[in-house]
């Protein structure tokens, strides 16, 4: 396998492959007014194995279409659903964020955890502008600098891996400019870095290093992730992911 198959196939058994939880997936959707009675037409951009897929799909009328660059991912999600009894509700659609095949101002919400850095906050808000119906929301996760200070080495860290990483502000004026009113913002907690995501993956790192034989790239895979947990553990206080809600203007 090369580097990418062995990403996904670490990752595609997992229910996130990012921080959140179920909480803080409805604590965003209240946020949206009367979001769970109302049939709405929601997009989940780059769903990876669908768990805030499955949310909205459990607690509001919505149809949903989950999008996601990588079969397998979609592959998990669909098992889920048809567990869940959910089939008529949820539909998915392997296609790249950045090549998106909906009709212009056809959905009530976009929604998009953890996933919008693949575009670039800039770029995927205002690419997706188009597909929001007038006065429809926008609903996305974004790593966040929550102090206005923070150690050089995290700060290099981040600064080379999403160079786009910012405090909130700017990402506020992001959404205006692009044609968004804010309505809503807030921080993951630390529970969902270390309790949701972390912790269930190091949990998996023993049977995927048995199932690739010790490879090593196998084992340079999980010494990134675990290079990474322990940034997180180290650099808590000075970011997290920020949850931002936004309506489009019109």
């Amino acid at each position: 396998m090369n580097e990418l198959e062995l990403l996904i196939d670490f990752y595609r058994n997992h229910d996130l492959l990012g921080p959140g939880s179920e909480a803080t997936t409805l604590q965003a959707l209240d946020l949206i007014p009367d979001a769970r009675n109302r049939s709405l037409q929601i997009a989940d951009i780059g769903c990876g194995t669908g768990a805030s897929t499955l949310t909205l799909a459990r607690y509001t009328r919505a149809q949903i279409t989950a999008v996601d660059l990588f079969p397998a991912f979609l592959e998990t999600l669909q098992r889920r659903v048809a567990h869940l009894g959910l089939q008529d509700r949820v539909t998915t659609l392997e296609k790249s964020m950045d090549d998106l095949p909906f009709a212009p101002e056809s959905l009530d919400v976009i929604w998009s955890e953890g996933a919008i850095y693949n575009m670039g906050f800039q770029a995927g808000v205002s690419a997706w502008y188009e597909f929001l119906k007038p006065g429809g929301y926008l609903a996305v996760s974004e790593i966040t600098w929550i102090t206005q200070d923070r150690p050089a080495s995290v700060a290099e860290f981040w600064q080379a891996e999403y160079p786009q990483i910012d405090t909130a502000a700017p990402k506020f004026s992001i959404l205006e400019q692009a044609g968004y009113t804010p309505i809503g913002y807030f921080v993951l907690p630390k529970g969902d870095w270390m309790n949701h995501y972390y912790a269930p993956l190091e949990a998996s790192f023993t049977d995927f290093l048995e199932r690739h034989g010790q490879a090593a790239e196998a084992q340079a895979l999980v010494r990134e992730q675990q290079n990474e947990i322990r940034l997180y553990r180290e650099y808590q206080d000075y970011y997290s992911y920020g949850f931002y809600l936004a309506r489009k203007n019109g």
